[in-house]
């Protein structure tokens, strides 16, 4: 394959699974981004030794070694998985670009998986693996790969996939603490009800409607920062910090993240003209109620398709 342009439509097919791929290992959107274009150009220089197919395969031979070389180099690997503010690096990972990535004629059960290994405590709890490890779940797990596949793609054995597997998934069970598992998952318009309703209470400052709205053992982490607030003592003081009126305005934009309801929260600080990206909230519901708040920086704005400033006064 000689032809550039031939070359860079079938690269392109792959692209958004390929970059979903590397997030699952990396738990960072812009490591992914560029472990991806990495990924495409090893796979130009490398191409005299494609021999004409499985290409797919062979980019995510070629996207797994990046990853892989990432996780080294960074040495990105946490040695316990308490809650999400164990991964400083993590970042979401915007619904409109999985969807990309999602064949439309996915099975059920495909899907599920998927919406499972995207959300953000799966995320945390794989960090906890080493690398081939990660790959290794990732590739037989998520992606459903026979081990001879998986095998052939890590220039490994396929016992040698066998025990790595099982060593992963022993670290999961034993190291991962269990959440919720007696609530079922929260329908999909309960979710957008909260998220409304968390919404409103934001932008009218209302701490009494907010803690009506979560579990008692509601817990809020803030990546990169290591702080952990757990329970309704510990997400008053929070709130009527960011509703102080020195503080400023907000205007909260609802989105989605790793198949997770969101808010985009735009500031306008006392004196300014317009709201400005601040932070992104991703919220998990259980038993009807929200039960955790991710709060992330303002980095992936552009990523999510939102604007870096809003300003309420071109709506009139």
């Amino acid at each position: 394959m000689t032809d550039e342009t031939e070359f860079g439509k079938l690269a392109e097919r792959h692209r958004h699974e390929l970059q979903v791929h590397c997030y699952r290992m990396l738990g960072n959107f812009e490591d992914a981004e560029d472990v991806v274009q990495e990924t495409l150009v090893r796979a130009w220089r490398a191409r005299d030794g494609f021999t004409g197919t499985g290409f797919r395969a062979w980019l995510y031979k070629i996207a797994t070694n990046a990853s892989l070389d990432t996780i080294r180099r960074k040495k990105r690997q946490v040695t316990a998985a308490e809650s999400i503010a164990e991964v400083a690096w993590l970042q979401p990972y915007p619904d409109h670009l999985l969807d990309l990535a999602t064949p439309p004629d996915a099975e059920p059960a495909a899907m599920a998986v998927a919406r499972e290994t995207i959300e953000l405590g799966f995320l945390v709890a794989i960090q906890l693996l080493p690398a081939q490890q990660r790959a290794i779940l990732v590739l037989r797990d998520v992606l459903d790969w026979s081990a001879k596949e998986t095998a052939e793609l890590l220039d490994t054995t396929v016992a040698g996939v066998n025990s790595a597997l099982q060593r992963a998934r022993a670290t999961l069970r034993d190291k991962v603490p269990a959440r919720d598992e007696a609530t079922p998952d929260t329908p999909p318009d309960v979710e957008r009800d909260l998220l409304a309703r968390y919404i409103d209470a934001h932008q009218r400052a209302d701490v009494s409607q907010l803690t009506d709205i979560v579990r008692d053992d509601i817990r809020i982490t803030m990546p990169p920062m290591p702080w952990v607030y757990d329970g309704v003592p510990a997400l008053a003081p929070l709130m009527q910090a960011a509703f102080g009126g020195s503080h400023g305005d907000w205007l909260l934009v609802p989105t989605m993240a790793n198949r997770l309801p969101a808010a985009a929260n735009y500031l306008r600080e006392p004196g300014d003209r317009v709201f400005r990206a601040f932070k992104i909230d991703v919220v998990r519901c259980a038993g009807g109620r929200i039960a955790e708040i991710t709060t992330f920086g303002n980095e992936l704005f552009p990523a999510f398709g939102l604007p870096p400033t809003m300003d309420p006064r071109e709506d009139t």
